[in-house]
Formats: C-alpha cells, structure tokens, sequence
C-alpha cells in the first residue's frame, strides 16, 4: 500500500486492484491506521457517488523510502537468506 500510494494519489478502487489480494475489509483497516497515523490522507470529493481519494503525506513518502531500502537489502540478500534457511532446516 506504501509503495502504490507513493507513485500517485489513488481512489480505493484503484488501491484495491494496486494491492493484489487485499480483502476490501483489510484495505479499509489499513487505510485508516495509515490516516490515524497521518502517514495517509483522505480527500472525499462531494459527488455522486462520493468519490474518495488516498495520498501519502510527507511523513508517509519518508516511510516509502524507508520501505524500498529494506526492499532493496532483501533482493540484494535473498539467496544468502535461502541459503541459511536451508542450512538450518537440514
């Protein structure tokens, strides 16, 4: 959700088919923590149907950047975390 937020400002629906596999019912509960944190926020438009838009605020693209570091040791260190788990399991 961090990482589809930081590209652009997205609409739930547009999130919903960002995020694969995320239940309508998660999506919501994530989006609200995000907005309580103020990592998030929320624009409701007053049209019909409202139409409700979702943006990172600046704490919430310094938590992307975070984010895609952590990302980024992961692929650099994937098969050294394979190879031990292997190790281990034997």
């Amino acid at each position: 959700m961090i990482e589809a937020l930081g590209e652009r400002t997205l609409r739930f629906s547009e999130l919903r088919d960002e995020v694969e596999g995320i239940s309508h019912k998660m999506l919501t509960q994530n989006l609200r923590m995000l907005e309580r944190n103020g990592l998030a926020e929320r624009k409701v438009h007053p049209t019909v149907p409202p139409r409700v838009e979702y943006t990172l605020t600046e704490p919430g693209q310094a938590l992307r950047a975070t984010v895609d570091l952590i990302c980024g040791w992961t692929h650099q260190y994937f098969g050294h975390i394979e190879t031990a788990r292997r190790r281990f399991d034997a």
